[in-house]
């Protein structure tokens, strides 16, 4: 139920801030607890009961209200013939009704009232399991802090931390049907979607049987430059030693004739 709604785990780190250093370096998940609750059954069965408590009391409250109608609608006709006495009687049975009226509706619903009570009685052992089974995820997955969705306004988290099925899974839900509208959430959202990376395509060149043929091209060589071509003045002047051990033939003296 909505005012029932609960945190399983606070920790003294939240009170400084949700996102404080510290705490973004903790493992966090969620659960969404009405979830949770309309799948127990003993939570189903729980509010059932407490359902049918109330609708006992509003039943009452009906019929008090008819008979304060009916009452008000005896005086306005009569109230021309009626003795002073008629008259004040059915004030005071009109106000006493209307009086009872008001005791009973606060008796069964303000705050501390019977409702309340009842309903932390009866609910207070689903409560409990539905917390341990939290704490239990928690333990097994390694998770640092459980949020309730239910209760919390998260603008964004990414459903592959929900830890809603396996808390029923851990409460002896069968969860099939829920697991698998989880896995399909997962899978559309584009956080978990694997992006391919995009190779710039080869060239096609005609081959000798008449097929394309493509050149992939190699980035891990580099591309030859113009500059890495010899220049021939420069072989002139520097020439490459001989075989024999002898020195180069300077070409830009004249040759001795002996």
């Amino acid at each position: 139920m909505k005012n029932l709604k609960f945190v399983f785990f606070v920790l003294a780190m939240l009170a400084a801030g949700f996102f404080s250093g510290s705490l973004m370096a903790q493992k966090v998940a969620f659960v969404v607890s009405d979830v949770i609750r309309d799948h127990f059954t003993e939570a189903k069965q729980a509010e059932q009961r407490v359902r049918s408590m109330v609708e006992d009391w509003k039943r009452e409250l009906d019929n008090l209200d008819k008979k304060i109608e009916d009452l008000k609608n005896e005086i306005n006709k009569s109230r021309l013939i009626w003795t002073d006495e008629e008259k004040a009687n059915k004030d005071k049975e009109l106000s006493d009704i209307q009086t009872q009226r008001l005791e009973y509706s606060r008796r069964k619903f303000e705050p501390t009232g019977e409702y309340d009570q009842t309903v932390k009685q009866m609910m207070k052992p689903v409560e409990d399991k539905i917390y341990a089974a939290v704490q239990q995820v928690a333990a097994d997955e390694g998770y640092d802090v459980i949020l309730d969705k239910s209760s919390q306004n998260i603008p964004y988290i990414n459903s592959k931390f929900d830890m809603t099925v396996k808390v029923l899974r851990k409460l002896g839900v069968d969860v099939e049907k829920l697991e698998k509208e989880l896995q399909e959430k997962i899978a559309k959202d584009p956080r978990n979607q694997v992006k391919e990376s995009k190779q710039a395509p080869g060239k096609r060149t005609k081959s000798r049987t008449g097929g394309d043929t493509e050149i992939k091209r190699d980035d891990s060589k580099p591309a030859q430059t113009p500059t890495d071509t010899p220049n021939k003045n420069d072989i002139f002047k520097n020439p490459p030693a001989l075989p024999d051990g002898k020195p180069p033939v300077d070409s830009t003296k004249p040759f001795k004739i002996n």
